[in-house]
């Protein structure tokens, strides 16, 4: 999903789970929103109200752009009826620090909010959302959706909570340029995690000055280092390595997991990567995207499929020639087993707020946004792999931007986050493990073993061996 992360990319922080805040950030949080919000989503019975995250880098409007075209449309084929965008300008955490805050209260909720799939569990379980199974059976376009992607907002209690607005895939994105002055293949397709970190290792000999290999890491990344970082290796361990579906369980003491870690160890103890301390910054995936990939300092990235939307006409870093300057290559399994490639995938949904006053209009609204043409304009423009069939075999979607036929193929061999509401914590103590061995403060099996404490408490003891 989100995380792809508008979100696409997250930046997700903290010591702590994200949904546990301090009382008295948490008090003033909640005076923002009041003001932010007004009288509340049912003070006009006329207005729906749209919260969604807004970019923190001014220059990143494409989600702003399209919900004032929606709201246009909107507005127009439903006279007398009027959308209020209350946009939420902020980090991922706080941008999901603020959102809960606003769900709890009448006074404060939207009609409309916007949830990545990370953690649209956590507000189904704390009861913030309303069940859409009434809407969604009266209407023929969810037939369309990939059951794939209505799984993402289905809680345990089977009923629908999201209506997806598309997903995202992961691989390695690469600097042709450096890679051709590195002596190596500008077609790079690695078959093992050793062949990546061998070619960062011949990065670093052979092109002083930049970074060789990007792979996101520690709590500031928030789930930025725990899904384009951690999970991307951990996937390509073996099968179910995060949560065991049989016994329903999450998995602990598992070597795949100290794999993972040591790749990260082994990245940034050899000063492959970013200095530690741009590493840690809560910034580093919009700096990837604005600054080192389009100047030319970064070889290798592991990220995402929505990178391009920074880098389309008028979309705030424009790069015209980044498909002729960029590679792209699926990320290995560990040693080359089958399938051969990994990837995650998440993506965001749009939900009704249990206190929402307009709940009947803001689905309206989402049937606007969800036209066969206003899917595909948002997919285009945001980078997104498409969740509806009609969209996805639409040759002006298929061609509409390099990349796009890679990271939809990639769909075949991508994994899902466990939707559970505990995986939050999990994510947190995966990010917590990823900071200690990239700053050098713990062995890979002193991470592990933490991981694995916080992981059983999180859980209360729902885990299991492997």
């Amino acid at each position: 999903m989100p995380v792809r992360p508008t979100t696409r990319p997250t930046t997700r922080s903290t010591l702590r789970s994200t949904r546990s805040v301090p009382l008295l950030l948490g008090a003033l949080l909640a005076a923002s929103t009041l003001t932010a919000c007004g009288s509340g989503s049912g003070s006009d019975p006329d207005t729906v109200k749209v919260s969604f995250k807004q970019s923190t880098d001014n220059k990143i409007r494409v989600m702003d752009g399209y919900l004032d075209a929606m709201k246009k449309q909107f507005e127009r084929d439903h006279p007398g009826k009027k959308v209020k965008l209350v946009p939420i300008k902020a980090p991922d955490a706080d941008y999901y620090t603020k959102l809960q805050q606003m769900l709890r209260s009448p006074k404060t909720a939207p009609d409309l909010v916007y949830e990545d799939t990370f953690l649209i569990n956590s507000d189904i379980t704390s009861g913030y959302l309303k069940p859409l199974d009434p809407y969604l059976s009266k209407w023929k376009d969810w037939g369309q959706f990939i059951d794939t992607a209505k799984t993402a907002a289905k809680a345990a209690d089977g009923k629908t909570y999201g209506v997806p607005d598309g997903t995202d895939t992961r691989g390695l994105w690469f600097n042709k340029s450096i890679l051709k002055k590195a002596g190596l293949p500008t077609d790079w397709q690695p078959k093992t995690w050793d062949e990546v970190l061998s070619a960062a290792r011949t990065i670093k000999k052979k092109v002083p000055g930049v970074i060789p290999l990007n792979v996101y890491t520690g709590k500031p990344g928030g789930e930025t280092s725990a899904m384009q970082g951690l999970e991307m290796l951990l996937y390509g361990t073996g099968k179910d390595p995060l949560y065991d579906p049989q016994s329903k369980k999450w998995i602990t003491g598992s070597q795949g997991f100290k794999d993972a870690l040591k790749f990260v160890e082994t990245v940034y103890k050899e000063k492959l990567g970013p200095d530690v301390s741009d590493a840690l910054d809560p910034n580093m995936a919009t700096r990837v995207r604005g600054e080192l990939l389009p100047e030319g300092k970064l070889a290798i990235n592991l990220d995402g499929s929505w990178l391009p939307q920074d880098w389309l006409k008028g979309a705030g870093h424009e790069w015209p020639t980044w498909s002729k300057e960029l590679g792209l290559a699926a990320m290995p399994t560990q040693h080359g087993q089958a399938p051969g490639k990994v990837s995650m995938s998440g993506g965001w949904t749009w939900a009704v707020p249990d206190k929402a006053g307009n709940p009947d209009l803001a689905f309206e609204f989402i049937k606007t946004m969800q036209t066969t043409a206003n899917a595909k304009r948002w997919y285009i423009a945001n980078s997104g792999i498409a969740v509806r069939k009609d969209v996805a075999q639409d040759p002006a979607y298929v061609q509409a931007q390099p990349g796009i036929k890679f990271f939809t193929d990639l769909v075949g061999q991508t994994h899902y986050r466990p939707a559970y509401p505990a995986y939050p914590k999990v994510s947190t103590a995966m990010q917590e493990a990823m900071e200690s061995v990239t700053t050098g403060d713990a062995s890979v099996d002193k991470a592990a073993s933490g991981y694995d404490d916080e992981v059983k408490s999180a859980t209360d003891g729902a885990v299991i061996k492997k």
